[in-house]
């Protein structure tokens, strides 16, 4: 039976080096063949304790994880992290990598334990967001009044950067405190709001924690304010959009297709929904491709990848989905069937329409596939004259069905054929 390769160390260190570790970490530092980690981290060792070789990581990282390892297999190897190596860390990568069996993970306490440690923050209170290689956009979706945020910082210019967002925001009155080098001798604190945020680039090791205070309100259901995007007319409405993300319904991990983008309010309410869902919207319009990345990065999800291009043909190399939306184009011949033909088992397509030609094709769908149509009616209350009427919106007939589990592509809806009348729901 061949022997198995040895455990990685990963072992966590913070801004006060070798003197911060524990014994056990020390000793498997000690140990090693091999040491991979951060230029900055490697200097943190004395020479004369650890004689491993010392491998800097490459950049980028990531893709060079596997190959780096495989080098190395026949030695007994540690890896360095900042801190706790399990948040925001390196140990993903290497967990996903080679197995969590193949790792021992000697975590070091985070930047996030020492910030919520020196200013009397609860922790499991406290959100925290990393704009380490985000764009610095990601931090919008967890702007809200009275709320404290940590956030984890790129760079010494990251503080200034987050100050001026949270005033572009309209949070300038939020208060800022950035703390250095936590855990070393020579950590402080600069404080100001983000408003004229007054200090200079310091230690790029930093954390910033935000008081938000006062400041605009946004929602974390679907249904945002038809104002609150960059729009030429062609949005999803409020009260629509809110019914069409509860037949979508959104779960962590989930992939949507968002099909004739338009503003990009569908997919961008999608991932506001958990930080975990992904979008990919496809427009075919490059000025409403730009606009849908534009709105996606003010309302706090610039993940979103915007594909430029007409469906079907855009849609043949994306990821299969779990939920398709199909907001526009919906006589382009072939791209029912493409969307239905990609879809996951158990994942679910709505349609929109406000045509009759677009409504008799998403009624005979309807016939062979199941599911659910229904006409959404919308009237705002108006003036006329000097007294008040409705204006009723344009219908919206909305086609929506969930992929069978089985693998059946027909599960046509029957009727009884019996001589029973239906009961109307009095809801």
């Amino acid at each position: 039976m061949p022997e198995l390769p040895s455990p990685i160390a990963v072992v966590g260190i913070g801004a006060d080096g070798w003197p911060g570790l524990a014994a056990t970490s020390r000793a498997a530092l000690r140990d090693a063949e091999v040491v991979v980690g951060g230029p900055r981290q490697l200097d943190l060792l004395p020479q004369d304790e650890v004689t491993a070789r010392r491998v800097p990581w490459p950049s980028p990282l990531r893709p060079a994880v596997p190959g780096l390892l495989a080098a190395h297999a026949d030695r007994r190897v540690a890896v360095l992290a900042s801190g706790d190596p399990m948040f925001y860390g390196i140990g993903r990568t290497l967990a996903e990598t080679v197995g969590a069996e193949r790792l021992r993970v000697l975590p070091h306490p985070s930047a996030v334990s020492y910030a919520c440690a020196r200013i009397g923050w609860p922790l499991e209170a406290t959100e925290v967001v990393s704009l380490v290689g985000r764009p610095l956009d990601t931090l919008s979706l967890a702007l809200h009044p009275g709320r404290r945020l940590l956030v984890l910082s790129a760079d010494a210019a990251t503080p200034a950067a987050v100050a001026a967002l949270l005033t572009a925001r309209g949070y300038g009155t939020a208060r800022l405190r950035v703390l250095e080098k936590l855990g070393h001798e020579s950590e402080r604190q600069l404080h100001g709001p983000a408003d004229g945020w007054p200090h200079p680039p310091g230690d790029p090791l930093n954390v910033i924690a935000v008081d938000l205070g006062d400041g605009p309100r946004t929602s974390l259901v679907p249904g945002l304010p038809d104002a609150a995007y960059e729009s030429d007319g062609q949005l999803t409405k409020r009260h629509v959009r809110a019914a069409t993300l509860a037949a979508l319904a959104p779960s962590p991990g989930e992939l949507l297709w968002d099909i004739g983008g338009g503003s990009g309010s569908i997919a961008i309410e999608w991932l506001r929904a958990h930080r975990d869902c992904q979008a990919v919207t496809v427009e075919r319009d490059p000025v409403r491709a730009g606009r849908i990345a534009r709105n996606a990065a003010t309302l706090g999800v610039p993940r979103l990848r915007v594909v430029t291009g007409p469906a079907p043909a855009a849609l043949a190399e994306l990821p299969a989905p779990d939920a398709v939306f199909i907001g526009g184009g919906l006589t382009a011949p072939g791209l029912l069937d493409s969307c239905w033909a990609a879809l996951r088992p158990g994942g679910r397509i709505v349609a929109n329409t406000v045509t009759l030609e677009s409504e008799a094709l998403l009624t005979e769908w309807y016939r062979r596939h199941g599911g659910e149509l229904v006409k959404l009616a919308v009237a705002h209350a108006v003036p006329v004259g000097g007294f008040t009427g409705w204006r009723q919106a344009m219908p919206v007939t909305q086609w929506s069905a969930v992929k069978p589990e089985t693998g059946r592509t027909d599960t046509a809806r029957t009727d009884t054929g019996g001589t029973e009348t239906p009961q109307e729901n009095a809801s």
